[in-house]
């Protein structure tokens, strides 16, 4: 496992709250308890060409970011998707000719992995180009992100993903037990870090699961990395030795329950360093960062678990993901 501290980095996870606290929660929430859609277009609408496609993807992007949705591409059960059906195409009479197309743009808010849709929305959209490539990205350049019409469609998908959250929770906590017991400590982690805390009484539920299961991972990391410094250490007894144990010894996690060892290998190490290069040994343990740690600490090393398993899986793309349960709402094949 990668080093916990080296792993602070924004996380918008894809989730949603508790419908008990209501709209009015939801919209006041902190930017961690936001609802996230992940953009998502299949490579076989319509047979797009890819630049169609991103440019599509671009502009659910933009639906999504600018009425609060903004997800995140390594969390992206919830999606916003798209599908386009050519309604007319004309060929016009200009120098040089032109294609004139009219498409039917169908919205998506869904669950790609339980496959359930939430919510959809059409709109009819003309393009001109001198080729069909062209004219699909005329029309779809004309998709407007603010446009009033797509209020009462996210609003009904964001509605559909609290209730999602609001039956859920029980089984989420479930799994995440089920989990911890076959040693997926990371993917448990991850799991539960998907409940945000707006969404408070699932989400207290959650920060009492995680911890535990956090402190058996963080053990688990010390006990490897404990021992993989004390072979490298007792193998050769060198600067160099003691650098490349060091390295190891300061990415363990000073609430692990093994750091009282770890300390009484680093004092070993530093002391034969000493005797061997007449210097003082450089090297500093994370202990300091125990004392006092704040609670939101605890929770951003959280996260940082959950972050970095998910960045281990690609990222979502126009490219089609296996994964998604979505041929129910769209006629791919």
């Amino acid at each position: 496992m990668k080093n916990l501290n080296h792993l602070l980095t924004l996380i918008v996870l894809v989730t949603l709250c508790f419908g008990a606290y209501g709209q009015d929660n939801v919209n006041n929430a902190s930017e961690n308890g936001r609802i996230g859609l992940t953009a998502y277009v299949p490579q076989q609408v319509d047979k797009i060409s890819e630049g169609t496609g991103n440019m599509l993807v671009n502009k659910l992007n933009q639906i999504a970011t600018q009425n609060g949705f903004a997800g995140d591409a390594y969390f992206s059960r919830f999606i916003l998707t798209a599908n386009i059906v050519p309604l007319t195409k004309d060929i016009l009479a200009t120098a040089p000719p032109m294609i004139a197309l009219t498409l039917e743009i169908t919205l998506y808010i869904g669950d790609s992995e339980g496959g359930t849709l939430f919510a959809s929305k059409s709109i009819t959209l003309k393009g001109v180009g001198t080729n069909e490539t062209k004219a699909y990205i005329d029309a779809i350049k004309k998709i407007r992100p603010s446009d009033p019409q797509f209020d009462s469609f996210l609003e009904e998908g964001k509605s559909k993903i609290i209730n999602y959250y609001n039956t859920k929770c029980d089984a989420i906590l479930k799994q995440a037990q089920v989990l911890t017991n076959t040693n997926n400590l990371e993917e448990a982690i991850e799991l539960l870090m998907g409940i945000p805390d707006v969404c408070m009484d699932c989400y207290n539920k959650s920060m009492e699961a995680v911890a535990p299961i956090y402190q058996q991972l963080i053990d688990r990391d010390c006990q490897k990395k404990l021992a993989e410094a004390t072979h490298i250490w007792n193998a050769n007894q060198t600067i160099e030795a003691a650098n490349e144990a060091g390295r190891l010894l300061s990415t363990i996690e000073p609430r692990a329950a093994c750091f009282r060892d770890v300390k009484t290998l680093a004092n070993r190490i530093s002391k034969r360093v000493y005797e061997i290069d007449k210097r003082e040994w450089n090297f500093v343990l994370r202990e300091q960062q125990i004392n006092s740690q704040l609670e939101s600490e605890k929770i951003r090393a959280y996260r940082d678990v959950a972050i970095a398993r998910a960045r281990r899986r690609p990222p979502v793309t126009v490219i089609e993901h296996k994964d998604y349960i979505i041929k129910n709402w769209i006629n791919i094949h």
